[in-house]
Order: structure tokens, then sequence, then C-alpha cells
């Protein structure tokens, strides 16, 4: 014999909703009563309070043992990369002499990284330095913060400081300026207290050819040792890196040029073929003429 179940009305749902949400009779809401939901609260208030405290005392340990000014692993920065500005997505600098706005957005970058190197600036927040030896900082006991840093001012760039250039860093003449910079690695003594200065060069024997001539500024692009060790953002808060520019004098026009510039000093390895930056930097140049 089959029972068939007693279809209930949409009324009857909704009394019992209405019941089990707050129940008249039993002073229950949602099932329980106001003492079990107080105690319900009140373990989750302390367990989750729990948590948090513990939470909160472990990253209080962790922080002890963190230093605010210099990070406590660098090993992935024990070989300093080259970087080139005007910096671009690939790594091309392409200029179209008779447009104007092909080389414009490169002056403009450049205008702007360039502009802490400005001699005044330079003169009121650094040093000068004795050139040829470390500038060293030792804190000696005392935390010597801030650290000083040495002048590197625009004019040591030469014709590619842009200072009263019409040419805009030679862009508009098909000379552009490329700057080569080291990125920065605390208390890292480049050089290995001998001089050490960069190269460029075609990647390939044709690029070699197109590549033409050039000049280096400063002279022979030259680091000086002066401007290492860095101590890190905080504590070089006025830190300025060395540059080094290069003007591309007589590219082939209308040819893609891979050129590879690198640093040449005693502890700074540049042919690791794993890290394709260590040491170097490769670009594209290519200048367009009509």
């Amino acid at each position: 014999m089959v029972i068939r179940k007693e279809k209930k009305s949409c009324g009857q749902v909704v009394e019992e909703w209405k019941e089990f949400v707050w129940n008249p009779r039993t002073h229950q809401f949602m099932g329980r009563t106001g003492a079990s939901w107080a105690f319900i609260l009140l373990f989750y208030l302390v367990f989750y309070g729990f948590l948090t405290a513990m939470f909160t005392l472990t990253m209080w340990v962790m922080l002890q043992t963190v230093s605010d000014h210099t990070p406590k692993y660098q090993d992935r920065l024990a070989t300093p990369g080259l970087m080139i500005r005007p910096k671009t997505e690939n790594l091309d600098v392409i200029v179209n002499v008779s447009d104007t706005e092909s080389w414009d957005q490169h002056v403009q970058k450049l205008n702007k990284f360039l502009e802490p190197y400005n001699d005044s600036i330079q003169a009121q927040k650094n040093d000068v330095c004795r050139p040829g030896r470390y500038y060293e900082q030792p804190d000696n006991g005392v935390l010597n913060y801030p650290k000083r840093a040495c002048q590197f001012n625009r004019t040591q760039l030469g014709e590619c400081s842009g200072i009263g250039d019409l040419t805009h860093y030679g862009y508009s003449t098909g000379q552009p300026c490329v700057f080569i910079k080291m990125n920065r690695v605390i208390n890292f003594y480049a050089g290995a207290n001998q001089s050490m200065n960069v190269t460029c060069a075609g990647k390939r024997d044709e690029d070699a050819e197109n590549l033409g001539s050039f000049i280096m500024f400063p002279a022979n692009g030259n680091i000086d040792l002066m401007y290492f060790p860095y101590y890190g953002k905080k504590f070089h808060v006025n830190y300025t890196q060395p540059l080094v520019a290069v003007k591309f004098l007589n590219v082939t026009p209308n040819v893609e040029v891979n050129v590879e510039c690198r640093i040449n000093a005693a502890n700074i390895a540049t042919d690791d073929e794993r890290d394709k930056f260590a040491g170097r930097v490769a670009f594209k140049l290519r200048i367009n003429k009509t």
C-alpha cells in the first residue's frame, strides 16, 4: 500500500519558514536559543582572535630578522645587469628622422631621466668625490644615515647631455644618443678596485659594418670607482647612477642593426648564456631616412 505524502500549500510552507526563523513558543532564532548563539559567537571570537594573535606574533618575529635598509638575501643579483635609456618595450631604438613623433617620445623620456643629473641639483645634494677610489661610508657601530653620494654631472655626458642641444640628443639628425646604466646592487664593489669601462659593438659582422662609428661620454665609456658601493635606496637617498652615453654617428640608414654593450670589469662576468643581461645589454638600432 502506497502512502501519499500530503502536499503542503504555499501558505503552510511560509508559516513553517517563519517559525524556523523565529519560534515564539521556544524563543529560538533559526533553530537556536539566544544562549546557544552566544556560545557559538564566543567560540568563533576566541578562535579567530587566537589565529590573528598567532599570525601577528609570527610576522613580528620575522620582521625582527629583516633590515629596513639591506635585503636579507641578494643572491639573485650577484652580477649586475646593464640597461639602456630611452627605455622601450623590446629594447628597440627606432628613429624616423623625417617624422618628429617617432623620436620625440624618446627625447621626452630622456629629458625626464636626466633631470636629476643637472649640475645644479648634483651640487646641491651630492659630494665632489676623489676619483679612482671607492666612496666607503662604514657605520663603525653607529648608524651612518643617510649616506652621501658622489656627483655625476650632466655635463659629463658631453654631446649627449641634451643641454642647449638643438638636435634633441641627436635624434633629429639621425645621430642618436643611447645611455647605458648599470643596475644597482647593494654593497657591490664593482671593478674589484681596478678601472672599468663600457664597450659597444655590432653583434654580427654585418651589424658591425652597418653600425659605423660612434663616440662615448665619458671618454672611453669609463665608469669611476667612486660611485660604489651602493648602500640601498633608504640609505643612499640621493644616489645617482653613473652613466655612459653612446652617440652613433653614421649608422647605415633603413637597416636594423643589432648592438651589444658590455662592461669590462674584473669582477663582472659577461659570458653567462643563462642570463643575457648579466654585465651586458643588447638592443636594436634603426635609423630610417627617406
